[in-house]
């Protein structure tokens, strides 16, 4: 049996050193043998520091993908090349889509990427809805407001091929898959205050393009199990998708981060 760990939406940002030690703390005393760190740990300038931190004082695997705010002050893809880079060199730190299929247990795998909203569900490219993403992203403010949805598209668009080269594989070698995310894929996951969120906040909060890769394949794979864990809404829940697809939603609170329900796998 082994413990799993999994902490979303932490944003490190907004505690001080104090409370950060105390909460990488509390995560260590329960024991997990491996970690997932579902995106928003920080921002861009300090996302690096703060996760090799983490992992200094776990010396435990730790998987993660990255958030929106993670991005803020930078570029998506100068923080893609950095996290790439120490990921490489780390003994403990694991960016999962530089790592592909990942295997846990024999029987079960891990797969994971952050995603982006994409700006297809709900009111879609009708939204007025403006997030901070597109003034603190480099790439958001460089295509400004007339190409925001064609970035989010083709965010999405990238996203969901790298986690359908990814399923595609690890349906054919795991019968119980999770796959990390911090964007979720599906309307039915974007909770918040206990109810799915307005399609007027939809559009930047979940990423279609992903949710039908999930789809399709997992309908076309009714042998294996596939349980998707987001964040980003800052309201948890869960969505059964397919008899042999659920989606679980982590709860965050800024200035007060929480650990996950432990997972335990065999």
């Amino acid at each position: 049996m082994k413990t799993i760990a999994w902490i979303t939406d932490i944003h490190f940002d907004h505690l001080t050193p104090d409370e950060i030690g105390r909460f990488i703390r509390n995560l260590e005393d329960t024991q997990p043998d491996v970690v997932l760190i579902g995106g928003d740990t920080a921002t861009a300038q300090r996302i690096q520091s703060d996760l090799e931190m983490i992992a200094e004082i776990l010396q435990r695997p730790i998987y993660f993908v990255l958030g929106n705010h993670d991005f803020y002050g930078g570029s998506i893809a100068a923080t893609y090349g950095a996290l790439k880079v120490i990921s490489q060199q780390s003994n403990w730190l694991h960016w999962l889509p530089a790592s592909g299929v990942v295997t846990l247990t024999e029987r079960v795998g891990l797969i994971g990427h952050g995603c982006f909203a994409d700006g297809r569900l709900g009111r879609a490219e009708q939204s007025q809805i403006l997030f901070n993403d597109y003034f603190h992203i480099d790439e958001f403010v460089r295509v400004g407001q007339k190409q925001r949805f064609a970035l989010m598209n083709e965010l999405g668009n990238q996203a969901a091929a790298m986690v359908r080269k990814a399923l595609s594989e690890a349906v054919e070698q795991y019968p119980t898959l999770y796959l990390l995310t911090h964007v979720p894929p599906f309307r039915e996951a974007c909770w918040y205050e206990g109810r799915i969120t307005h399609d007027e906040f939809l559009p930047h909060l979940s990423c279609k393009a992903v949710g039908d890769v999930l789809l399709e394949i997992m309908a076309a794979h009714p042998e294996c199990n596939l349980t998707v864990l987001c964040g980003h809404t800052h309201g948890s829940g869960e969505a059964q998708m397919l008899p042999n697809l659920k989606t679980i939603t982590g709860g965050a609170v800024y200035g007060n981060p929480q650990l996950q329900p432990l997972l335990y796998i065999d």
